[in-house]
């Protein structure tokens, strides 16, 4: 790997836009802590949607900043790229 050559965790998807699996061990760590964090705001908050909604809805705005600071940059693919 060249030294100016970025890592990606999350490889862009081969089909449409977004990003792929992990491909590197950081990004499973995060996958798993947000998972877990999911799982974990269900059992606490799953009664009350009023906590429970917007705290998904920042796990998930925390995932996709991750995943476009640490993934690969998307765009649309049609499976040749």
């Amino acid at each position: 790997m060249q030294p100016n050559q970025q890592k990606y965790w999350f490889p862009a998807k081969r089909y449409g836009w977004g990003w792929g699996l992990p491909c590197a061990w950081q990004g499973w760590v995060v996958m798993v802590v947000w998972l877990g964090l999911g799982v974990g705001g269900a059992i606490l908050f799953g009664p009350h949607l009023e906590i429970y909604i917007p705290y998904v809805l920042i796990l998930a705005g925390a995932l996709f900043a991750i995943l476009w600071i640490k993934g690969e940059r998307p765009h649309w693919r049609w499976g040749g790229d």
